[in-house]
């Protein structure tokens, strides 16, 4: 049996019928009383949070209750503390966040979805949920997206992620967090950092850049995985003589960290440890086609312990169900995934629905 149908699907042994049914009843009945509405773990909302004290607020509820997935109908999320103390990954979803004009079409929209994984608090991850898609619709190229040149997105996405660093790093200065809930000390605030996957999705391309060991996974024809991405850590030759080449070490203390400390080679803030560690991107552009399914975004707490093509599996099977939120199913799934396979970090993940004509 595939991981899939351990997922997603019913058991089809026998029935159970008779006695043994309804005292199964009786005992779902009870847990869902004694649990209550308030203490549910997962918390439903109708669209994604949009920045904003409210909206920062309702979210730290969320997840403080211990997770949240939110449900949309081209996309969905699942986000949940795991293991953790404490949440330290932000997840951000902006539909038509943009415009983008193309001489052989009427105008399109952009829409925009980042997955951060904040390490040593959570106020940088914090930060980029909030601003990332605002800099980035800033630094939009001039030219169209019709062709799958990265340069001018890469070009743009470089400035967005530098400025990006710059806010963050310019509010460690004044000892001035971005987030209400940060808890680190003033002294450490340039100790904190966060990685940033970011997708760009128009009716043509899927734009991604990349910064750190979180990933995005485009599933094709069927399941199919095409990794979009390429997580950055020390021990990856080209990082690793990139390191070298700055002056830095890599040490290998319970796995491959820069100068003994950082397990990713790429992040957005960690000012102590540039200029080894750089907020620079890698961007690629993809061309959709017909045969795509959907996008996966998620931080390193899935990435651990699920493969790319695991992850593929569980969506499309999420997807063939017929459901109306299925985004939402597919990425509370593959939460549930992790958590089952000892994920030890916190877990974020975003689902996008590709497909030209949505059943939902």
């Amino acid at each position: 049996m595939s991981m899939a149908q351990v997922c997603c699907d019913s058991a089809t042994s026998a029935v159970v019928v008779g006695a043994e049914a309804e005292a199964r009843a009786r005992a779902r009945a009870g847990r869902r009383r004694r649990a209550g509405d308030s203490a549910a773990r997962w918390k439903i909302a109708s669209k994604a949070p949009q920045g904003g004290e409210e909206a920062a607020e309702a979210t730290r509820k969320r997840r403080a209750a211990g997770g949240e997935v939110v449900a949309a109908k081209r996309h969905g999320f699942a986000s949940v503390v795991g293991r953790r103390r404490e949440m330290e990954d932000a997840v951000s979803v902006r539909e038509a966040f943009a415009a983008a004009a193309s001489p052989q079409e009427e105008p399109g929209k952009l829409d925009f979805y980042g997955v951060f994984d904040g390490h040593g608090c959570s106020h940088v991850a914090d930060a980029c949920r909030d601003r990332m898609h605002e800099l980035v619709a800033a630094d939009l190229p001039t030219t169209t997206t019709t062709t799958t040149d990265p340069s001018p997105w890469a070009a743009a996405m470089e400035r967005s992620f530098a400025r990006m660093d710059a806010e963050v790093t310019t509010a460690c200065a004044r000892a001035a967090t971005a987030s209400p809930s940060c808890r680190c000390e003033a002294n450490k605030c340039d100790h904190v950092g966060s990685t940033a996957v970011v997708a760009v999705v128009d009716a043509h391309h899927i734009i991604l850049a990349n910064c750190g060991d979180s990933r995005a996974v485009l599933c094709r024809d069927g399941g199919k995985p095409v990794a979009l991405s390429s997580d950055h850590k020390p021990d990856r030759p080209d990082e690793l003589a990139r390191i070298e080449a700055a002056g830095g070490r890599v040490i290998f203390w319970e796995g491959a960290r820069v100068l003994g400390v950082l397990a990713m080679s790429r992040a957005i803030g960690d000012g102590y440890l540039k200029p080894f560690v750089t907020a620079v991107p890698e961007v690629t552009v993809t061309e959709r086609t017909d045969g795509d399914e959907c996008l996966i975004l998620a931080s390193d707490g899935l990435w651990d312990v699920v493969s790319n093509e695991t992850a593929c599996e569980v969506a499309t099977a999420c997807l063939r169900r017929g459901r109306e939120r299925w985004c939402a199913e597919a990425a509370a799934m593959l939460t549930k995934l992790a958590l089952t396979k000892n994920s030890s970090d916190n877990i974020s993940v975003v689902v996008v629905d590709l497909r030209r004509r949505s059943r939902s």
